[in-house]
């Protein structure tokens, strides 16, 4: 479900829940008259229940309540990814033992019992200064990333246009041209084709993190889909006097490999970018390609357990990574000091299409003794 970001010109909102209606009353009757819009429940249930229909910009929520209390009530609600921000002020009368507990579940403040007048209007204003600013920073992101989708959208269509213009002009079908003039267009070509790789690839980033990427799971035969890439890329690893292996072992069911429930398109994208990147980062040696279908040790024991993983090994003889580069290896734009590194986005985006499939990814390296790169999937 999205929520509307609340607008600044209305009053704030103010959820009040206790069991107790003359805390509540007390509590209603301060706040209103600072011009705060109040609403109230006498139970964590009703809480959540207003809290999911309509959202408000600040929670007063007492810890002690039947059937559910305060602390479950603040866990439910910061599990809830889908809800913007919601500033929780526990209002408690146990000891310090207690707000902690509170804050370690995701309160952001507490106020006791006895509830002081100028205390609570001052720890109010601070949460929902809090609030605001908040609000106002994912505003800001949201603009952010919405101009930059629709800069990326706005590039590609002239960036085809001209790669057709290139491509027959490079073919003469706009007139005979000379040798040099052909090797010029020939550059031109390939550098504008590499603009439209980085953008079509900051488009699938954009997609996968507003939520927008729709995929398609089928059965894909994952040794099948390898073999393809190899394909693909062998003229890259050719050029570079590059050995391109492929190795497949099953311990399981080989099923698990020729009928992989997921994205054919998606998992070709991640498969070209791990290996693409292996043979783009190394200057001799080899870049070889494991894979294996193992039985999951908890197959049967456990709810939801996968039966079995697909688990997909690509290692290069490449200057490897160092640790510093390792920790943002698959943040967005966490591009390397190597003088070959781009823009950053493939890994981010290969952890992405993983993720999606619910898959893990994960990469092991020291410097000057090549990468390994561990892509697991559940079946």
């Amino acid at each position: 479900m999205n929520y509307p970001v609340p607008n600044a010109t209305k009053a704030d909102r103010i959820l009040v829940v206790d069991d107790a209606p003359d805390n509540v009353l007390l509590v209603q009757t301060i706040l209103e008259e600072e011009g705060y819009e109040i609403s109230s429940a006498d139970n964590g249930f009703s809480a959540l229940s207003q809290i999911d229909k309509s959202p408000p910009d600040l929670l007063l929520l007492d810890v002690m309540m039947p059937g559910m209390d305060g602390y479950e009530v603040t866990q439910r609600i910061r599990q809830k990814k889908e809800l913007p921000f919601i500033p929780i002020l526990l209002i408690t009368a146990h000891d310090s033992a207690s707000v902690v507990q509170g804050l370690d579940m995701g309160a952001d403040d507490f106020i006791r019992k006895p509830v002081e007048m100028d205390e609570l209007l001052a720890r109010v204003r601070s949460l929902l200064r809090l609030k605001h600013s908040v609000d106002e920073r994912n505003s800001i992101a949201l603009q952010r990333e919405d101009f930059v989708s629709r800069l990326a959208h706005d590039l590609r269509t002239p960036l085809v246009a001209a790669d057709r213009m290139l491509t027959l002009m490079q073919q003469g079908a706009l007139g005979e041209i000379s040798l040099p003039m052909r090797d010029a267009f020939g550059t031109m070509v390939r550098s504008n084709r590499n603009l439209i790789t980085m953008v079509n690839m900051l488009l699938e980033v954009y997609r996968y993190e507003a939520g927008r990427k729709s995929l398609s799971f089928a059965a894909v035969d994952l040794q099948q889909l390898v073999s393809e890439v190899i394909q693909e890329l062998s003229p890259l690893a050719d050029a570079k006097d590059l050995s391109l292996n492929f190795d497949l072992t099953s311990d399981a069911d080989s099923a698990a490999i020729a009928q992989y429930p997921g994205d054919r398109l998606e998992l070709h994208r991640l498969l070209t970018n791990l290996v693409g990147n292996a043979i783009k980062f190394t200057d001799s040696g080899s870049i070889d390609i494991r894979m294996k279908a193992v039985n999951s040790p908890n197959s049967g024991s456990l709810k939801n357990q996968p039966l079995a993983w697909v688990i997909i090994e690509i290692q290069d003889t490449g200057p490897g990574i160092s640790e510093e580069e390792q920790a943002k290896l698959f943040e967005r734009f966490g591009s390397g000091t190597h003088k070959k590194s781009s823009t950053g986005l493939g890994l981010h985006l290969c952890r992405q299409i993983v993720e999606a499939h619910r898959g893990t990814i994960e990469a092991k390296s020291e410097s000057g003794k090549g990468t390994l790169f561990t892509v697991r999937l559940p079946c």
